[in-house]
């Protein structure tokens, strides 16, 4: 029986993280800036970014497989890397996973044009934005992520938009303070993108997916995972420093042994992909951390 928890599976749920955050950190800068929110719209907007998540997830796992890029990828580390493979593993007809994908675009569409006749039309530009680019990540004619734009496009998804979004629905308004803050969770959400291509690079490479982590080679990509955690820090700060956000942000940065832990190991074991796994955990432990501690800082400044 394919019921919702195979779908669920399907969709990879347990990287919706990737949607739970911003929305948390969004959700915060708004409180932080209004003292009040409403957690129905935040709900609201939560439901239509995992919604468009799983329809870029099962997009990509579509294409990915036309391409033959997870067909081939025998240094994957489940489930981290190599996307679901229930196509490859016959438990879903392609076409299954296409139809699934566009079914998750549009309910989450769907509600996203209710949020927007409630809130107003710059979430529909929101919307648009990142519904188009996670679709076309894999997709063609674009095919984003084989072109070394995928990660631009994620700290957009995931980070910059969905932080903005999310305040939006609460303010009506845009203000510098969740743009420091979407930059921060967008840069952390790449990084996840980043060190998970580490095991898939040979196979993407084979099949003509050619993301930044394939066109530097693993080494120097390590180098590039250690400076995007220390950019993330440092927009921290700067925020802080720049009076976007408060000074209690900087609990963000408690965050920081679980990035020393990951640039370590990525750092010594780039090319050890069996030993890699360390980093690839602790690079999604410190995105879903950073964002919740930065959410609680903006929250313990707007009650005090």
């Amino acid at each position: 029986m394919r019921g919702p928890l195979f779908w669920l599976k399907a969709a990879r749920a347990p990287f919706f993280t990737g949607s739970l955050a911003p929305i948390i950190v969004g959700t915060a800068t708004a409180f932080y800036e209004a003292g009040a929110v409403s957690w129905p719209r935040a709900v609201l907007a939560l439901l239509a970014l995992i919604c468009l998540h799983a329809g870029a997830n099962l997009a990509n796992d579509y294409y990915d497989h036309l391409s033959g890029s997870d067909d081939i990828n025998v240094s994957r580390a489940p489930p981290f890397t190599g996307g679901s493979q229930f196509i490859q593993d016959g438990r879903a007809q392609p076409r299954e996973i296409l139809f699934a994908s566009l079914l998750s675009l549009g309910l989450g569409s769907a509600i996203g044009i209710y949020i927007v006749l409630v809130t107003g039309w710059p979430i529909l530009v929101l919307g648009i934005i990142g519904a188009a680019t996670g679709f076309f990540y894999t997709a063609p004619p674009l095919k984003l992520g084989y072109r070394g734009l995928g990660e631009v496009f994620v700290l957009l998804d995931f980070g910059l938009l969905p932080v903005l979004g999310a305040h939006y629905v609460q303010t009506r308004s845009f203000s510098a303070g969740p743009a420091v803050a979407g930059v921060v969770v967008g840069l952390l959400m790449a990084n996840v993108l980043w060190i998970n291509q580490f095991q898939d690079a040979d196979a993407d490479a084979a099949a003509g997916k050619r993301h930044c982590v394939v066109r530097l080679g693993r080494r120097a990509s390590s180098r590039v995972h250690a400076a995007l955690f220390a950019l993330a820090y440092t927009v921290v700060v700067t925020g802080v420093v720049w009076r976007a956000l408060p000074a209690s942000a900087l609990l963000a940065l408690l965050s920081l042994p679980l990035a020393a832990r990951a640039t370590l190991v990525s750092l010594k074991h780039h090319d050890h992909l069996d030993l890699l796994t360390p980093a690839n955990i602790a690079t999604i432990a410190t995105h879903l951390a950073t964002s919740v501690l930065l959410a609680v800082g903006l929250v313990i400044a707007a009650v005090l």
